[in-house]
Order: structure tokens, then sequence, then C-alpha cells
């Protein structure tokens, strides 16, 4: 590697970092926000755990595609699902801020991140089709696992990205176990 190529993975790395203080609406169990960092590690590491269940998935692009999913977010900072709609122009915004993040690395890398997002946003392969389901079950179980304010919605969880979680046997089998976490948390 040059070490013009070092200095500009540096450069990108650092300004990743950014994702560490990019916080989620999401709380953690001690009651503080989660970061977007916080969010996409312990997406990578449900993929990781549940691995067998995906029938054959290829596990290091499911893990690339998760590890790329929201590092726009560095700069754009991130939405929360509540606010989300369709046709809002976020995911353009996203994937504009991922380049202009990735502008310091070499050509075939930045390539590569982006040709991973676009992957992930496209959902057309079983790595991003899991990815994207994946994505929702983190969020539904951290919103069952947090110390949320007063008046949080867990009715939310109900429905959030169900039709990510419906589109394979192992999202849905977790999918069912995180709707009765999410019913327990409503009292219902």
């Amino acid at each position: 590697m040059r070490d013009e190529d070092i200095e500009g993975a540096l450069a990108f790395l650092e300004a990743a970092g950014r994702l560490k203080d990019t916080l989620r609406s999401a709380h953690t169990g001690a009651g503080r926000r989660e970061s977007t960092a916080e969010h996409t590690w312990r997406l990578c590491l449900m993929a990781l755990v549940f691995e067998d269940g995906c029938g054959g998935v290829d596990l290091l692009r499911l893990l690339k595609v998760c590890l790329v999913h929201d590092l726009g977010e560095a700069i754009g900072g991130d939405v929360p699902a509540v606010l989300q709609r369709e046709g809002d122009g976020r995911a353009a915004r996203e994937r504009a801020d991922l380049a202009d993040l990735a502008s310091p690395l070499a050509p075939a890398l930045r390539a590569e991140l982006l040709a991973l997002w676009d992957e992930y946003d496209a959902g057309a392969t079983k790595e991003a089709v899991l990815a994207k389901g994946f994505d929702k079950l983190e969020t539904i179980l951290q919103h069952n696992q947090g110390a949320n304010p007063e008046g949080f919605d867990y009715g939310f969880n109900l429905e959030y990205g169900r039709e990510r979680t419906d589109a394979h046997p192992m999202l849905r089998a977790i999918r069912a176990v995180l709707d009765e976490g999410t019913k327990a948390r409503m009292g219902a």
C-alpha cells in the first residue's frame, strides 16, 4: 500500500469515527442515547451470531454490507425510524454523504464501499436482504432493552420493518421472539 493510500485510509477512518458521536433515537440500558457506531457494531454481531440460520450466506459479504449501511450518517446524521418516509430523499443523501466520506480512499476501495452501500440499498442479494432485516431487528432489540423515556411508543416496534423481517425464515423467527419482548414492555 502506498503512503498516500495509507494517509487516505486514515483520513477516512478518522471521519468515520464521527459515527461514535452520531446519536440515534434509541436508548441504552443505562438510559443514554446510543450511537450509530454502537448500532452497527451489534448489527454485525447479530449477523455473526445468527449465521447458521441464514442458509449458506457469504458471512464476509454480509458483514461488509452491514458495516457500510449507515456510514453516510457520519456526515448527515441519523433520521429516527418514526420520521422516515418513503420518497423522502434520505437514501440519495446518505449515498452522497458516503461518497464524500470515502473520497480520501484509493479509487478501488471507494468504489467497493459505494457498491456495498448500493447493494444494501437495492436489497436484492441474499446478504442485503439479511442486512436490512437484521438492521430492523437490532433496532427493535435496542428498543426492548433500552431505558426509554416516558411515553416511549413500543407499539411502533410491532410493525416497524415488517416487510424486511418477513423476507427470510431466520429473520421471521427472531422477529417473533422480539415481538413478544415488545408486548411485554407494553404491558400487553
